[in-house]
């Protein structure tokens, strides 16, 4: 059976073959520009690559012989959580691997049922989610530090502005929001908790 699988004259290995340069393509978008560009680890990156890889094709083989494709997730996802347990990841990292295992399924699917602009627009989903979601995350991540903060006049709350302006000229960094931990009137100093945007890694 297998022997007429990888006929070169065989319309199922052709498909299957167009089917693995997107499937990469789409693959290295989700990986490499979209994940590596926000979060910069470079530990999961062999990884995500070969796991898509392999789902791809293990996809396309379980499909060939008809072996119905809940049974062939189902083991995929079995085998990657057991794996998974091994190791501390975190949520967003767990996310992008059932994303990149969700490609490689749905590009490996050879239903009648199914078409190639049905598997083109899921990928681009897929693709423009996870963009937007890190977009937003970048634009409302804060980090914060404690500072002790001397002009405390601009503590009035009809300064706020007043106040911003200059912890971000103190601090070089754009202060967007304070917190006042404690105030000591007696030195004329507070304890302050300063938040600011966190770029994106350059």
């Amino acid at each position: 059976m297998f022997d007429k699988m990888f006929d070169l004259s065989n319309p199922y290995f052709k498909e299957m073959m167009i089917m693995f340069v997107i499937n990469m393509i789409f693959q290295f978008i989700l990986i490499r520009i979209i994940y590596f560009r926000y979060t910069r680890k470079e530990t999961y990156l062999f990884a995500f690559f070969l796991i898509g890889l392999i789902v791809f094709f293990i996809g396309c083989l379980l499909n060939y012989i008809q072996i119905q494709m809940e049974l062939a997730v189902g083991l995929v996802a079995i085998f990657t959580i057991l794996r998974l347990r091994t190791r501390s990841i975190t949520i967003k990292d767990m996310a992008y691997i059932f994303a990149v295992i969700g490609i490689a399924v749905i590009n490996a699917l050879h239903l009648i049922a199914f078409p190639f602009a049905g598997r083109m627009i899921i990928n681009i989903i897929i693709i423009l989610t996870a963009f937007i979601l890190e977009e937003f995350l970048l634009r409302n991540r804060f980090k914060s530090y404690s500072i002790i903060y001397e002009n405390i006049d601009l503590l009035k709350p009809d300064r706020k502005n007043d106040l911003l302006a200059d912890l971000s000229t103190l601090t070089g960094k754009k202060i967007v929001r304070v917190k006042v931990d404690q105030v000591d009137y007696k030195k004329k100093s507070a304890d302050l908790v300063v938040y600011y945007h966190e770029r994106s890694p350059e």
